[in-house]
């Protein structure tokens, strides 16, 4: 077992804190030491388990409010998923990555570091979605393989932070094709629920539509974009959905509820076999799953990659 990782107790956080404050450079250190591997591997399909949701301040998994706010449970299951066969690497956060790092889980794996986390859940200015994660600096200064954003446009937005998180995301764009770098960008028309006041995602094909078409243009250059979307809410529209954009893209799982596990595979299975689809970045639902089982959620999101391909 690794230094920090423990078959019997798992993660021990105490280890990660010492070697915080008496060590800080073994960060730097542990990045430099990674193995690094092509972003598609020889299978062609991607399989990214997501674990950037804490630094949002979106900790709940259905109704465990905060589920994600255990670190060394949540750092035990990113272990137990990314030992799965399969399992190409972790989009997290730059406090994640430096823990996953310490425990030497990341070799051989892709990683791909969140960029804007200003816009946090529930938050009256949740859609001013400034850039307060990784910068494209840091990502080629630690070796880091890609990084993602998430952008959301609300139409109705009456403080602009739509706007500057789409300008900032554009220079985002710019700056990670400069360093040749992959950016998944994760685009959502939003809007305000008139009772609850809360954000909620257009999942509708004229919303998703809409989304790719924005996204896809951002910046002087596409060639290193890449775009993280959801399945839509009939996924017989997904193909037309997909027709939008020539990037390529990967789908997007959500916090999935009790009951609709296998719906939701079977979305995932049919929007898999589309042309410009190239894999699933998923978080809670594999992390977090119903019945606990981290390891089962896992090899069956890989199972799907396995057997669908897109069509020719």
């Amino acid at each position: 077992m690794e230094p920090g990782l423990s078959e019997a107790e798992g993660v021990d956080l105490r280890w990660l804190a010492r070697v915080r404050a008496e060590e800080p450079e073994a960060v730097a250190e542990a990045a430099g030491r990674r193995e690094r591997r092509p972003l598609l591997g020889a299978g062609r399909r991607l399989m990214i388990v997501a674990a950037d949701h804490p630094a949002r301040g979106a900790l709940g998994v259905g109704e465990r409010a905060f589920a994600m706010a255990d670190r060394a449970d949540l750092l035990r299951r990113l272990c137990v998923a990314l030992a799965r066969p399969g399992v190409d690497g972790v989009l997290a956060s730059a406090d994640v990555v430096e823990d996953l790092l310490l425990l030497g889980v990341l070799d051989g794996k892709i990683v791909i570091g969140s960029m804007n986390r200003g816009g946090l859940a529930g938050a009256s200015f949740e859609l001013d979605d400034r850039f307060t994660g990784y910068r494209a600096e840091d990502l080629e200064r630690f070796g880091l393989d890609a990084g993602k954003l998430l952008l959301r446009l609300d139409y109705d937005d009456p403080g602009s932070g739509s706007v500057r998180t789409l300008e900032a995301a554009a220079r985002a764009v710019d700056a990670m094709a400069a360093r040749r770098l992959p950016l998944f960008v994760e685009p959502f028309l939003s809007r305000r629920d008139p009772e609850t006041g809360l954000l909620r995602a257009d999942l509708s094909p004229h919303g998703v539509i809409t989304s790719i078409a924005v996204a896809s243009g951002l910046g002087g250059t596409s060639a290193y974009t890449w775009l993280k979307l959801p399945v839509t809410d009939d996924p017989d529209d997904m193909a037309r959905v997909m027709e939008t954009s020539a990037l390529p893209a990967v789908l997007l799982g959500g916090d999935i509820k009790d009951g609709d596990q296998d719906a939701t595979y079977e979305k995932w299975r049919a929007a898999l076999r589309l042309p410009t689809v190239q894999g699933l970045v998923v978080g809670r639902s594999l992390l977090y799953p119903a019945d606990g089982n981290v390891a089962a959620a896992v090899d069956t999101a890989v199972g799907l990659l396995r057997t669908t391909r897109a069509d020719t």
